[in-house]
Protein backbone atom coordinates (compact mmCIF):
# COMPACT_ATOMS: atom_id res chain seq x y z
CA UNK A 1 0.00 0.00 0.00
CA UNK A 2 1.18 3.53 -0.72
CA UNK A 3 0.35 6.99 0.39
CA UNK A 4 -1.90 7.33 -2.67
CA UNK A 5 -3.81 4.00 -1.47
CA UNK A 6 -4.46 5.92 2.06
CA UNK A 7 -6.09 9.28 0.60
CA UNK A 8 -8.30 6.88 -1.47
CA UNK A 9 -9.44 5.27 1.72
CA UNK A 10 -9.69 8.60 3.54
CA UNK A 11 -11.82 9.84 0.89
CA UNK A 12 -14.24 7.39 0.64
CA UNK A 13 -14.36 7.16 4.53
CA UNK A 14 -15.13 11.09 4.71
CA UNK A 15 -17.03 11.67 1.22
CA UNK A 16 -14.25 14.02 0.40
CA UNK A 17 -12.48 14.59 -3.53
CA UNK A 18 -9.34 12.79 -3.12
CA UNK A 19 -7.27 16.57 -3.32
CA UNK A 20 -8.92 17.58 -0.03
CA UNK A 21 -8.11 13.95 1.68
CA UNK A 22 -4.60 14.49 0.21
CA UNK A 23 -4.11 17.57 2.31
CA UNK A 24 -5.68 15.73 5.57
CA UNK A 25 -3.36 12.99 4.83
CA UNK A 26 -0.34 15.29 4.41
CA UNK A 27 -1.01 17.34 7.64
CA UNK A 28 -1.34 14.15 9.69
CA UNK A 29 2.10 12.69 8.21
CA UNK A 30 3.68 16.35 8.89
CA UNK A 31 2.03 16.45 12.60
CA UNK A 32 3.05 13.03 13.09
CA UNK A 33 6.96 13.89 11.45
CA UNK A 34 7.13 16.87 13.63
CA UNK A 35 5.92 15.06 17.26
CA UNK A 36 8.49 12.54 16.68
CA UNK A 37 11.21 14.86 15.58
CA UNK A 38 10.50 17.08 18.58
CA UNK A 39 9.94 15.04 21.35
CA UNK A 40 11.36 11.65 20.21
CA UNK A 41 8.07 9.63 21.17
CA UNK A 42 4.40 9.51 19.33
CA UNK A 43 1.64 7.30 21.23
CA UNK A 44 -1.23 6.36 19.73
CA UNK A 45 -3.77 4.63 21.80
CA UNK A 46 -4.51 1.07 20.62
CA UNK A 47 -2.13 1.78 17.85
CA UNK A 48 1.06 2.07 18.86
CA UNK A 49 4.35 3.74 19.99
CA UNK A 50 6.55 6.31 17.50
CA UNK A 51 9.92 6.22 19.50
CA UNK A 52 13.45 7.49 18.29
CA UNK A 53 16.01 5.09 20.05
CA UNK A 54 20.00 5.59 20.04
CA UNK A 55 22.00 2.75 17.92
CA UNK A 56 25.56 2.40 19.78
CA UNK A 57 28.72 2.52 17.08
CA UNK A 58 29.47 -0.89 16.11
CA UNK A 59 31.65 -3.33 14.10
CA UNK A 60 30.47 -4.20 10.31
CA UNK A 61 31.85 -7.06 7.84
CA UNK A 62 31.59 -6.62 4.37
CA UNK A 63 30.73 -10.28 3.42
CA UNK A 64 33.02 -10.33 0.33
CA UNK A 65 36.60 -9.39 1.53
CA UNK A 66 35.82 -9.97 4.83
CA UNK A 67 37.54 -6.44 5.73
CA UNK A 68 35.72 -5.01 8.87
CA UNK A 69 34.24 -1.67 9.01
CA UNK A 70 32.93 0.83 11.79
CA UNK A 71 29.43 1.63 11.85
CA UNK A 72 29.12 4.91 13.48
CA UNK A 73 26.37 5.70 16.16
CA UNK A 74 23.01 6.92 15.07
CA UNK A 75 19.29 7.99 15.82
CA UNK A 76 16.75 5.49 14.20
CA UNK A 77 12.55 5.73 14.53
CA UNK A 78 11.45 2.16 15.91
CA UNK A 79 7.70 1.24 15.97
CA UNK A 80 5.95 -0.90 18.92
CA UNK A 81 2.53 -2.22 18.61
CA UNK A 82 -0.24 -1.53 20.78
CA UNK A 83 -2.30 -4.32 22.76
CA UNK A 84 -5.67 -3.85 20.41
CA UNK A 85 -3.69 -3.83 17.06
CA UNK A 86 -1.71 -6.75 18.02
CA UNK A 87 -4.78 -8.55 19.09
CA UNK A 88 -6.82 -7.71 16.26
CA UNK A 89 -5.04 -10.70 13.90
CA UNK A 90 -5.61 -8.19 11.37
CA UNK A 91 -1.72 -8.17 11.11
CA UNK A 92 0.06 -11.99 10.36
CA UNK A 93 2.71 -13.74 11.62
CA UNK A 94 6.50 -13.10 10.01
CA UNK A 95 6.58 -16.58 8.75
CA UNK A 96 3.16 -16.53 7.11
CA UNK A 97 3.77 -13.72 4.19
CA UNK A 98 2.46 -16.55 1.51
CA UNK A 99 0.29 -15.46 -1.24
CA UNK A 100 -3.42 -16.85 -0.13
CA UNK A 101 -4.00 -18.42 -3.49
CA UNK A 102 -0.59 -19.48 -3.55
CA UNK A 103 -0.38 -23.67 -4.48
CA UNK A 104 0.33 -25.80 -1.53
CA UNK A 105 4.16 -27.53 -0.69
CA UNK A 106 4.16 -30.88 -3.09
CA UNK A 107 3.96 -33.21 -0.52
CA UNK A 108 0.32 -31.67 0.27
CA UNK A 109 -0.40 -31.51 -2.85
CA UNK A 110 -2.90 -34.55 -3.62
CA UNK A 111 -1.58 -36.65 -6.40
CA UNK A 112 -3.89 -37.00 -9.21
CA UNK A 113 -2.18 -40.28 -10.36
CA UNK A 114 -3.74 -43.09 -8.03
CA UNK A 115 -1.72 -45.85 -9.09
Amino acid sequence: MIKADIVKKVAEKLNLKDKEALVIVDATLEAIKHTVATYGRLEIRDFGVLQVKQRKQRTGRNPKDKKEYPIPARRVVTFKMGKELKASGLLTTPDSHAAPDAPAAPSEQPSGDQS
